[in-house]
Parts: structure tokens; C-alpha cells; sequence
């Protein structure tokens, strides 16, 4: 089996720099609209079999881009949120991203797992919901010649991959440039684990 990992296209959230983790807010802009679109027409030959999203807006309508041009059918799943920011939720100021940045830092450069920015969700509490959901598609799909499509966001996927991919950690996704709008993941179940087999379509740099 497959899981292709994508984030989704450019939104307002995006363009104003706001946290915007929860609800229906913050729509994608015509450009990630575009965005969206140009990546369902690489995905045409992909057998695509199922594609679950992010309940955020931003990731659904992304999700049903994809799902009308792939002619496949989506689900929406709470594990693929973005992680929670708590009080910055909806905030735009400097300060309030500094924050954002120091509790980045404490979980993945210091480990310090239990921290978390107030009212928000610590690393723990990510993956607490998000490994058990990818694992259990892995043991769902596992035998099958399914391709799955997963659509969430880059700040779940920096941290959370790492975990449930073999070969992916910070310095990999950093070589491959990141996760840019639309980014898409491709990783292919082995008799070791799920690996990152492309990236964007090409090869990863190792």
C-alpha cells in the first residue's frame, strides 16, 4: 500500500499570518485553489483509492478538490488537525509567533515533549492522536493495493512524520525543502516500516 501525505493549497490564514487551527475560517485563496487543482492533475495517474482531510478548512477544501477531479470519495478525520495553539488561536502578532517558535523549539530541539502554549496541545497530546490513526491505516490497508491521500498541514507533518515514516527526521525534510503549499509525500509500505519513496513526485534527496 501507499499513504501520499499532502498539505494543503495556500489560504488566508496563509496570506494574514494568523493561527487558525479550529473551524470552518480562513478558506483557501484562488491561488490555493490553483494550487490544489494543478496537484489533482499529477495525482491522475496515482490510483488514488481514498482520501481522508483535516476538518480545518484549508485542508477540506483542498480535500474536495481532489476527491471531485480524482473521482474518489473523502472522509474527514480529527487525527490530521493541525496541532492546537490554544490562546493564539486567531492571532497575527509578532509576539504571539514568537511563542509559537519557542514551544517549536522546546519539542524539537530540547525534547521537552510537555510543553505546550496555553490552552494548546502539547507533543504528546499530537501524538496521541495522530500515530494510532496512521497505524491503523497501515493495518487496515496494509495487504491491499490501496493508495491513500491524507490531507493535513505542515506543522503536524514536521512533527509527526518523523514517527511513523522510517527514513524521514528533521534534517531529511529540511533537504527536501519543506512543506510547501500542496506539498505531496509519497511513502510505500515495506517488510521494515513505511518509507518516503517521493517527494513532490521526484525522488528525495538523501
Amino acid at each position: 500500500m501507499k499513504i501520499s501525505f499532502i498539505r494543503h493549497g495556500e489560504s488566508q490564514a496563509n496570506l494574514q499570518e494568523v493561527f487558525s487551527n479550529r473551524g470552518l475560517k480562513h478558506p483557501l485563496t484562488a491561488a490555493g485553489r490553483g494550487q490544489a487543482a494543478v496537484l489533482a492533475d499529477r495525482l491522475q495517474d496515482q490510483q488514488i483509492t481514498y482520501i481522508y482531510s483535516s476538518p480545518v478548512l484549508r485542508a477540506l477544501e483542498t480535500a474536495i478538490i481532489l476527491a471531485g477531479r480524482l473521482g474518489v470519495a473523502y472522509e474527514v478525520v480529527e487525527a490530521l488537525r493541525e496541532y492546537d495553539v490554544g490562546v493564539l488561536e486567531g492571532r497575527a502578532d509578532p509576539p504571539s509567533w514568537q511563542i509559537w517558535k519557542e514551544v517549536a523549539e522546546a519539542w524539537l530541539s530540547d525534547q521537552r515533549w510537555e510543553q505546550h502554549i496555553d490552552g494548546g496541545e502539547s507533543f504528546w497530546e499530537v501524538r496521541q492522536r495522530f500515530v494510532p490513526y496512521i497505524e491503523g491505516l497501515l493495518q487496515e490497508y496494509g495487504q491491499s493495493d490501496a493508495h491513500l491521500a491524507c490531507v493535513g498541514h505542515g506543522g503536524i507533518y514536521r512533527l509527526m512524520l518523523p514517527l511513523v515514516v522510517r527514513n524521514l527526521d528533521q534534517a531529511f525534510i529540511a533537504r527536501q525543502g519543506g512543506f510547501g503549499y500542496a506539498a505531496w509525500i509519497t511513502c510505500e509500505l515495506t517488510p521494515d516500516g513505511l518509507v518516503c519513496t517521493a517527494w513532490n513526485g521526484a525522488p528525495p534527496h538523501p
